[in-house]
């Protein structure tokens, strides 16, 4: 397409935003379409796919730009990688595609720079997956992520749902060993989809539904998803229960539990309860309640980098170590909410072992009361983001 400089200067300014004033990458984008509402869908789309991508290999076109601040030469860079023509612009007058493009060849064996991690984040994981392994998942996640539909089983069927889609030009794939997931084959925006609208599905990654099913919820039970935040997870537990039984949705944010009840409303999902966490008192009114508990806790994110590239500047190992701390403690809280026989599934979107079965294992060794049923882990290399599920149970009394 021909490149115009409304749109680089755009590409420009969202960057900045990223990496100056360090907004995640999606309200930083959202704050440039709002200011340009007269974009068409081409437009749209140009400017998302530099930005992401540019901001997923950040290290190596800034190495290659010899700048980590002059976003429109960093643009100049991704355009020559992605074989766009330069155009003779006075900003581009000293960019040189075939330097650019032989400096990148050269970078190919020092992996850090060329898929664009920090350095210490590469060692971190290295150490914790080994050499060999963190490479092909560290590879795996700079690939562009797919798109995924759940489809919302209180209201169509998963064939249907691709039947409606189809009708509308919308082509989708089914995704093996995901019971209710589509793909869309083209990436493309389908809020405006009538069948959107009407609550027939929800954008889930196929490797997040299967969480919701690793819990086994019933459709008579009490199941607490206590990490809920805009509950994608709930609403796929509601349908699970086929809105049977009672699914309390927690949360410190109170803004993502009203965005859940809006969810839940076009999802036609009415068996979930909504509270705001308060310290000390929630977990007391609780106690022993729970059939089944949810605890989808806050983590590095270093599973989702496909989805979230920006989460890999923004990490700090100090970050990491306080997130395990809060982790520890959310399910040795948490747990307590569980009736003797029930069971918790303990679910990340990481991929680290000091985050997943290293926590649940440090768990169990502190509550001999639990044990560890079976888990499960999937890695971006697989097709899916990557998550850690473990299904552990409470001993009867």
């Amino acid at each position: 397409m021909k490149i115009y400089k409304n749109l680089v200067n755009s590409v420009a300014l969202t960057l900045q935003e990223i990496f100056i004033k360090n907004r995640f990458a999606d309200k930083a984008l959202e704050k440039t379409f709002k200011q340009n509402i007269q974009w068409g869908s081409r437009d749209r789309r140009f400017v998302a796919e530099a930005v992401y991508d540019i901001t997923r290999n950040f290290r190596l076109y800034s190495y290659l730009a010899e700048t980590n601040n002059n976003f429109w030469f960093i643009t100049a860079v991704w355009l020559v990688i992605k074989n766009n023509q330069i155009p003779d612009w006075q900003e581009f007058k000293h960019v040189n595609p075939n330097v650019i493009l032989a400096k990148k060849e050269s970078l190919k064996t020092n992996l850090p720079i060329y898929e664009s991690y920090p350095d210490w984040l590469w060692d971190f994981c290295s150490a914790e997956l080994g050499k060999a392994e963190w490479e092909t998942e560290a590879i795996a996640m700079n690939r562009q992520a797919p798109v995924f539909l759940r489809a919302n089983t209180l209201k169509t069927t998963r064939d249907k749902l691709a039947e409606s889609l189809k009708k509308d030009g919308i082509e989708t794939l089914f995704v093996k060993g995901a019971i209710d997931a589509l793909e869309l084959v083209k990436r493309e925006n389908i809020f405006q989809n009538k069948a959107f609208k009407e609550g027939w599905f929800e954008l889930q990654d196929a490797g997040s539904q299967l969480i919701s099913e690793f819990i086994e919820p019933k459709s008579n039970e009490l199941v607490i998803d206590a990490c809920a935040g805009a509950g994608g997870k709930s609403l796929h537990l509601a349908a699970l229960m086929k809105n049977k039984g009672k699914i309390i949705s927690l949360d410190v944010e109170e803004f993502k539990l009203k965005e859940l009840k809006r969810r839940a409303s076009r999802a036609g999902a009415f068996n979930i309860e909504t509270r705001v966490i308060e310290e000390g008192k929630t977990i007391a009114d609780l106690t022993n309640k729970a059939d089944r508990l949810l605890l989808d806790v806050p983590c590095s994110g270093l599973g989702v980098l496909k989805r979230n590239p920006d989460a890999k500047w923004k990490l700090t190992q100090e970050s990491i170590n306080r997130t395990i701390d809060v982790q520890h403690k959310i399910i040795t809280e948490y747990s307590k909410t569980l009736k003797s026989g029930g069971v918790l599934v303990y679910s990340t979107c990481s991929i680290l072992p000091i985050e997943n079965r290293k926590q649940v294992d440090y768990f169990l060794q502190n509550k001999p009361n639990f044990e560890l049923i079976k888990d499960k882990l999937l890695m971006p290399s697989q097709g899916f983001d990557g998550f850690y599920m473990a299904l552990i149970k409470k001993q009867a009394d």
